[in-house]
């Protein structure tokens, strides 16, 4: 049985008329830029979130580039973030000029331990970048009030995690402003590039829609250095129709996640460890085991989907190798030697977890007649 780690296809087919009417509809409009689906979109993004505003750019690290930009952070600030994310976390931080400052994760969720980011604060720390890893929302009552002591704003990278809550509150409302990303393996992904700031910040919303149209608010008048970071009005109308879905997707994700759980049970691997007081939505689901290359070569062999996130922590990334060469994570250095995901997607059968299960298991046996 060959299992992806995230169907995509198997998403599309599910909704295939829906999004090829939707598609149809834009090419027939003529209107393919910053038209009335990027519109709607962003009100009904704004909406579901629960914030007062929305605006779409071009991906996900745009949306991180143009948050930081729009407040002001650049050369000579510092910016503390987790060293466990995609690069993109710290490349927007360096994209704009301030400088990354990386605090050790927590080793039950693998998100910024916030009990360590007081004592990285320094008088040029201008902002905390808490990331949502794999779907669970960082403790962001913790990080909030640290951020409120010191003055700081609160950027969440939640390009992991929509739909997610925090003590009742969806990410994109639990700090200052927050990022999503819309890369077709999200999960509320569409067939291309595409990102979202929210906030209920009217200013830094307003200034957001400038940077992402080269400064300007009024065709061939540009008031500010900008970008070019507009979300396609074809991937607007494809995730106007998906975001119909997204709850029940999340819901069947955590399903199986719990699923998971019950299965693994016993087998030796550290499990997601979902706080109480957040709503995960497992964009992905992601194992511990210190045998990880060997179970990745088993998967592999039976074609079964799996994927290591993250190989190389962010303060070990070449980029940054002289820069942090003196900075010891050992939280997040030994959680990248060990961890990896294993198939989860909505549209994903009981009897596909229960053979990968089954697989697990006998890679584990053969993995401990070769240590005899």
């Amino acid at each position: 049985m060959k299992i992806p780690l995230i169907d995509s296809k198997a998403g599309y087919l599910s909704l295939k008329d829906e999004i090829d009417t939707s598609v149809t509809n834009v090419l027939s409009s003529g209107n393919y830029i910053l038209g009335p689906n990027v519109q709607a979109l962003e009100k009904e993004i704004a909406d579901y979130c629960g914030t007062k505003f929305a605006v779409s750019v071009a991906n996900g690290t745009d949306a991180l580039v143009l948050c930081l930009d729009a407040y002001g952070i650049g050369p000579g600030d510092e910016v503390i973030t987790s060293p466990y994310s995609f690069f993109a976390t710290a490349e927007s931080i360096s994209r704009v000029g301030a400088v990354p400052v990386f605090v050790d994760i927590d080793e039950a969720s693998y998100n910024i331990d916030y009990k360590k980011i007081e004592s990285s604060i320094t008088k040029r720390t201008k902002a905390i970048i808490p990331v949502h890893l794999f779907g669970q929302p960082a403790l962001m009552d913790k990080i909030m009030e640290i951020a409120n002591r010191y003055n700081l704003i609160v950027i969440e990278d939640a390009c992991q995690a929509i739909g997610a809550s925090f003590r009742g509150r969806k990410t994109g409302t639990l700090g200052h402003a927050a990022c999503f990303s819309f890369f077709p393996t999200k999960n509320l992904g569409g067939y291309g590039d595409g990102g979202m700031v929210t906030t209920n910040n009217e200013e830094i919303a307003g200034r957001i829609r400038m940077l992402r149209a080269h400064g300007s608010s009024k065709k061939y008048y540009n008031s500010i250095i900008g970008y070019n970071s507009r979300l396609d009005e074809i991937q607007a109308a494809i995730l106007r129709v998906k975001l119909g879905h997204l709850d029940s997707w999340n819901k069947a994700r955590r399903a199986k996640a719990e699923l998971y759980n019950n299965l693994l049970q016993g087998l030796g691997f550290k499990l997601p460890e979902a706080s109480s007081e957040v709503v995960h939505v497992y964009h992905l689901y992601v194992l511990r085991h210190p045998k990880r290359a060997e179970i990745i070569k088993g998967l592999e062999n039976r074609q079964i989907g799996c994927g290591v996130y993250y190989p190389v922590p962010l303060h070990r990334q070449e980029a940054y190798k002289l820069q942090y060469s003196d900075t010891s994570l050992p939280v997040v250095e030994a959680a990248s030697k060990e961890t990896f995901a294993i198939p989860l997607f909505p549209e994903m059968t009981d009897d596909q977890q229960t053979f990968v299960v089954a697989e697990l298991k006998k890679i584990l046996e053969e993995i401990e007649r070769q240590s005899l």
